[in-house]
């Protein structure tokens, strides 16, 4: 077993204990110190992490197993063991920021309720969104 895959498995322990305890702790006692009833919400956000930590753990303890080792789980690793080609990034691309604004905009719609500042935002996310995957697919001279 993989050191992530035994994180994850560890993270969902934890969580699970703390659901237990959550559980525990607001089904019998409220804030006048009186018997009180279950707090729902935290205990299905509890769960659901519970689930979703045991959900990557046994995906990555799968796919971990048919893949090589990894520099991170050698006892003698070094640093520069896991570098390498980390793949190309635009240093001089506006369009990240573009999407940042339209996904502002598109916020500042549901906010405020406006279906037409939320059309307008996801049109905006779709067109910058097309235009950084384009980015290097189109001539220079159509820059």
């Amino acid at each position: 077993m993989k050191s992530s895959s035994k994180l994850l498995y560890g993270i969902a322990a934890f969580l699970g204990l703390m659901a237990v305890i959550y559980i525990v702790g607001t089904g019998f006692v409220a804030d006048d110190a009186n018997r009180g009833g279950t707090e729902w919400a935290g205990v299905t956000a509890l769960v659901l992490a519970t689930a979703l930590a045991i959900m990557l753990g046994v995906y990555l303890h799968f796919t971990d197993s048919r893949a090589d080792i990894l520099p991170e789980d050698w006892e003698e690793a070094e640093v520069e063991d896991k570098s390498g080609i980390l793949g190309f990034f635009s240093p001089g691309s506006i369009y990240p920021a573009w999407m940042a604004g339209a996904v502002g905009v598109m916020g500042l719609g549901i906010a405020f309720w406006h279906f037409w500042l939320i059309a307008l935002g996801a049109v905006l996310l779709i067109w910058g969104a097309y235009l950084l995957n384009m980015q290097y697919g189109a001539p220079k001279e159509s820059h």
